[in-house]
């Protein structure tokens, strides 16, 4: 069931974004008079799973899930169509229209997606807005995964700084972001009523970058069970609503993180328990935990032990709020682009698949995180296809530009050439990173 909630998740979230991506293409082709021949979601080599004839338009679904495409008449692109090409040039197609109504053409799909973007954002914040813990109420510290401790850092500790930047809230996306986009190279911590900075070696930047940021720090929070589901071992040993765990083969337990620990080095094998029910009574269980380093109850979240802020937004604060996370976002992937190039990021742990992509998805399908990495991908995608490689939208637009300046076109031979060039790219770089995706099971 996990698995088909991340792949509807993933086929509508790309669903948005093709359709909204290859409309800002339509639309503006539309409204300067140009024949549009196809709009297909995903693509469709030798068959399509849907298709209808509307007009001059063909609309339909295609069954490789990587995208979709406008085919728009008079354009040399992917279709290679040379037949048309070598006719006459026939005034509702897109080799007669000016230079600038072409350029617009181009633009628009990366154009919607950047307005998608923030938009999304804004509505994120207009109905969840933004919910936090500030650094002063983090009572209980972090909690420290292996590449925490390889850092140096300790259960317990606040972070106070990274870098020159100052956490004002527990923000561990901030942290690894500082570190690896930013280039910080301590940390300052608070350990008990000392003041600590920690140096960020090259090894840990290159173990935090292959995990993405998993296995580094958390927010830490006492245990205390929430609600048991039926069936499960935790029933079975009578762990009961607002119970705890104290004790995990014979070693101390204050901490979910800490028993959580202890079960992923038990999976599939059994475990002594000490617990406390919720009148008091200490009882003595053997467990048998699951493969998934489980007991089957879920804990309170660390809002029962801590106070959180929640920050409230009107239509007219969230839209401000949405564009500029959107450009913070962008700018992000355009430092973390440069630092690919100059070696200081390794593109190994940072380039992905479609794989990758689905990674990103809660598999109990949560609105909140559907909608933002909707909104993020959104944004990755206009980034990406603005950039200056044949094929992609950016691609053209440079032709373009170089055509609106010199007020001399390319020749359609050079376009064909360029063309198939950049698809080849394109597809050399899809396989590239399918390849490291599968590499990342191995590890």
């Amino acid at each position: 069931m996990n698995t088909v909630s991340i792949v509807l998740q993933l086929i509508l979230c790309l669903s948005i974004l093709v359709v909204l991506h290859e409309c800002g293409h339509f639309f503006p082709a539309k409204w300067f008079k140009t024949r549009v021949e196809k709009f297909y979601l995903f693509f469709n080599p030798w068959f399509s799973l849907y298709k209808v004839q509307k007009g001059e338009t063909e609309y339909g679904i295609g069954w490789i899930p990587f995208g979709g495409y406008v085919k728009i008449a008079g354009m040399i692109d992917e279709s290679m169509d040379k037949d048309q090409m070598k006719g006459p040039v026939q005034p509702w197609e897109f080799r007669a229209k000016p230079a600038w109504q072409r350029l617009i053409i181009m633009v628009g799909g990366v154009v919607v997606n950047f307005i998608l973007g923030f938009l999304l954002f804004a509505m994120i914040f207009m109905v969840w807005g933004k919910e936090y813990v500030k650094t002063e109420d983090v009572k209980y510290g972090i909690s420290v995964g292996s590449i925490g401790e390889e850092m140096g850092l300790k259960d317990g500790d606040v972070i106070l700084k990274v870098g020159d930047y100052t956490m004002d809230r527990f923000n561990p996306g901030m942290v690894v972001q500082q570190i690896l986009i930013d280039g910080a190279s301590q940390v300052q911590v608070r350990r008990d009523d000392k003041i600590l900075n920690i140096g960020v070696s090259p090894a840990v930047k290159d173990e935090l970058s292959k995990s993405q940021g998993n296995d580094f720090i958390g927010l830490r929070q006492p245990l205390k069970v929430k609600s048991v589901k039926g069936g499960t071992e935790a029933e079975k040993i009578n762990l009961e609503k607002d119970g705890t765990i104290i004790e995990a083969d014979g070693k101390p337990i204050a901490y979910f993180h800490e028993l959580s620990k202890a079960l992923d080095l038990k999976k599939g094998e059994d475990i002594s328990l000490k617990l406390v029910s919720a009148s008091g009574d200490t009882l003595s269980r053997i467990a048998k935990v699951t493969e998934q380093g489980t007991l089957g109850f879920q804990p309170y979240d660390y809002g029962e032990f801590m106070t959180v802020s929640h920050e409230k937004y009107s239509l007219f604060k969230a839209i401000p709020a949405g564009v500029k996370e959107g450009i913070n976002f962008l700018s992000l992937q355009l430092k973390a682009f440069k630092k690919m190039f100059t070696g200081e990021l390794d593109y190994k742990n940072s380039l992905g698949s479609i794989i990758s992509v689905s990674t990103l998805f809660d598999p109990s399908w949560d609105w909140h995180q559907f909608w933002y990495i909707t909104a993020t991908l959104s944004i990755i995608l206009g980034f990406f296809n603005i950039l200056p490689i044949p094929a992609l939208d950016g691609g053209y637009v440079v032709f373009l530009i170089y055509e609106m300046i010199t007020g001399k076109a390319p020749s359609d031979k050079f376009m064909e050439v360029v063309n198939v060039i950049g698809f080849i790219l394109l597809i050399s770089l899809m396989i590239f990173a399918l390849g490291l995706d599968i590499s990342r099971f191995f590890r």
